[in-house]
């Protein structure tokens, strides 16, 4: 069996915007808060999947 390569995938803000369900604006603010970890690619970000999933992670509340 050959090894797998682990590659990271990026998506864009607007990726994001679509799978969170929100605008795009609020995916570059999360990014300018430091929230969410990006990389800027020209004009543009590029957010790392596995960022996206940490982060909505660590936004679960515990019900009372």
């Amino acid at each position: 069996m050959e090894p797998k390569e682990s590659r990271t995938q990026f998506v864009t803000v607007a990726e994001v915007a679509d799978q969170l369900r929100v605008s795009n604006m609020t995916v570059y603010r999360l990014v300018q808060a430091g929230q969410l970890p990006a990389v800027r690619v020209g004009r543009s970000y590029r957010i790392r999947a596995d960022d996206v999933d940490h982060y909505l992670a660590g936004q679960y509340t515990q019900a009372v």
